[in-house]
């Protein structure tokens, strides 16, 4: 048997001691060592099997950290976070307290930008150089991006402004044909006749003045040593092209790429993923969402679907199969799906634009400029809002309340569970004149039996879930159900009443001055940022309105959440069950006490 290689490898300075024929068997260590891990602790397992190769070729040529890399993404660096310092402690990797899974600047000096959204790589590995030059260093900068980001408006800012500088710039294109979802457009299709030699327009690559080389097998080691090694010497802007096939050395992640971009829990020895339960679950949101606008798109024909490059994590993926000339994956162009959705709504289409919480942030000018300032009806769709559990900070939906509530004409709606989710998609196509942002979060809900009759909802109207004498408890959104368990392992419960506003603009102002003259104190819930979210609104509504009580506000507190489970961070939150029910019996004391 031969001798362990990674064992001795703790930093790319180990990794340039070896002979470069030796590196194929450590790239074979390096993805058992990645499978084995991912598969009991979970996280992003394709993406990094993939490019084993490119990132041991990367560390041995060039002297990281030093020469600065960028990953794209960057769920696609566990082999890079592996050979520079972590493979000790990789198996805490997106665990409370442990190693983020995406780069991060804060946690080595190899992470030299955070990452976690697409198509960012270019223009900060372009930064990085140009600022190279004015210091007069003479640095390698590298930045990998794939497919999928690459076709992304950002990438092209990049690339644009790249090809007129003389920096010192090396862009690598992993082109693997996906993303999360198979990758979409024009360019995936010129990609294509690229590899397969039938393209015969001049290089667009070329045509932004980069040197371009490829493409060329990107899991062949020693191709990729001797052409990183040639472009070692090559001045100004440069562009590699390498084909990889996203899964690599594991069968089902190669046959199954989108399931086994994450798939979570599986056997690293055969690949294979658990069988689930019989037991009947409540469903998950995304499907509510996906299984209901097919639902509602079959009886209107005016209803259209986009996502970009999120058909499968939004549930768009059931539309797209059944009505596939009425649902759109727009790649990752998050600006181009609002805009899109505006241009749809000015001709009579009643688009539902399904984006992230934490990718709208993408396309903020968009919402107000192209959306709400011309107060079309576009329904957006925000997934993955609140906390997310272990993407951690890049990905936690807990800005959209306060990003949304301060542009003009948009309406907020978070509903508690899968029929109010249904019920405001089914009331917004009856016809509105307005837009609206729908946000619900990851997972599942509580409810077995949601797919109740259709009935609409009175914008603006909130709801009283339990009447109580002292406390009035305002939520927005499926945190409802925690708060009400919590009110029910109270023995003073009758004290506690619970409002589902449902709306967080246009606030119901009626149903709020009914609650402040009928309660001695106030206390806000919502999931996301305390800082002009919710109970934000609640503080301006009292002040105008001269009320006095004691308004509490629980919600996200002002700092960046990292990552773990979505129950450890709701407890470090105080948001769960437990919290909740210590904050109310602390101000039914104090005012039994006042």
């Amino acid at each position: 048997m031969k001798n362990e290689l990674l064992k001795h490898i703790n930093l790319p300075e180990d990794l340039r001691q070896l002979a470069p024929e030796a590196l194929p068997q450590l790239a074979q260590e390096l993805r058992h060592f990645i499978i084995n891990i991912v598969a009991t602790k979970e996280g992003h397992l394709g993406a990094s099997l993939g490019v084993v190769e490119l990132t041991i070729a990367l560390h041995y040529v060039f002297n990281t950290p030093e020469d600065q890399l960028i990953w794209d993404v960057g769920h696609q660096a566990y082999g890079h976070k592996i050979l520079t310092g972590r493979k000790d402690i990789f198996d805490t990797n997106r665990q409370l307290g442990g190693i983020s899974g995406f780069p991060k600047r804060s946690e080595s000096a190899y992470d030299t930008f955070g990452v976690g959204h697409s198509s960012t790589s270019i223009s900060a590995a372009l930064g990085m150089a140009i600022a190279s030059q004015l210091k007069g260093e003479d640095k390698h900068h590298i930045a990998v991006i794939g497919d999928a980001s690459i076709a992304s408006g950002m990438a092209f800012e990049g690339l644009n402004h790249a090809g007129v500088t003389d920096a010192n710039l090396l862009v690598i294109l992993n082109d693997n044909a996906i993303g999360i979802d198979p990758s979409v457009g024009a360019l995936k299709q010129y990609l294509t006749n690229v590899k397969k030699g039938t393209e015969k327009q001049d290089n667009i690559f070329e045509a932004l003045n980069f040197n371009y080389s490829g493409p060329i097998d990107g899991h062949d080691l020693p191709l990729l040593l001797s052409e990183l090694k040639r472009l070692k010497t090559v001045k100004g802007p440069k562009f590699l092209h390498i084909i990889t096939t996203k899964g690599k050395g594991l069968k089902q992640a190669e046959l199954d790429q989108v399931k086994y971009h994450a798939p979570g829990k599986f056997d690293a020895k055969t690949g294979e993923l658990p069988i689930k339960s019989e037991l009947k679950q409540p469903p998950k949101f995304q499907d509510v969402f996906g299984e209901t606008i097919v639902e509602l798109a079959l009886k209107n024909d005016k209803i259209v679907g986009i996502t970009p490059a999120m058909p499968t994590g939004s549930s768009l993926k059931y539309m797209m199969e059944t009505i596939p000339d009425r649902a759109f994956d727009v790649g990752i162009a998050e600006q181009h799906a609002v805009t899109l959705a505006a241009g749809m709504a000015t001709q009579g289409l009643i688009p539902f634009c399904n984006i992230y919480s934490t990718f709208l942030q993408r396309a903020y000018d968009q919402i107000i400029h192209d959306v709400a300032l011309q107060n079309l009806p576009v329904i957006f769709c925000l997934d993955r809002a609140g906390l997310v559990g272990e993407d951690g900070a890049t990905h936690h939906g807990v800005f959209d309340l306060a990003y949304l509530n301060c542009i003009p004409n948009l309406v907020i709606f978070s509903p508690r569970d899968a029929i109010a989710l249904r019920n405001i998609m089914y009331t917004v196509q009856l016809g509105i004149d307005f837009p609206i942002a729908i946000r619900y979060p990851r997972g599942r809900g509580h409810l077995l039996d949601w797919k109740k009759p259709f009935k609409a909802i009175e914008i603006g109207k909130g709801l009283c879930l339990k009447t109580g004498t002292q406390i009035a408890i305002l939520s927005i959104g499926t945190i409802a159900k925690t708060i009400t368990d919590a009110i029910n392992a109270l023995d003073e419960k009758d004290a506690i009443s619970h409002y589902d506003m449902q709306f967080v603009k246009p606030l119901d102002e009626r149903l709020l001055h009914a609650v402040f003259k009928q309660h001695k104190a106030i206390i806000t819930i919502e999931d996301g940022t305390i800082v002009g979210g919710f109970g934000s609104t609640i503080l301006a509504f009292a002040n105008k309105n001269n009320y006095s009580q004691k308004i509490t506000i629980l919600g996200i507190e002002d700092q960046f959440i990292e990552h773990g489970t979505t129950d450890q961070l709701m407890q470090l939150q105080k948001l769960d069950v437990t919290s909740i029910r210590k904050e109310i019996k602390d101000l039914i004391l104090s005012i039994n006490n006042g």
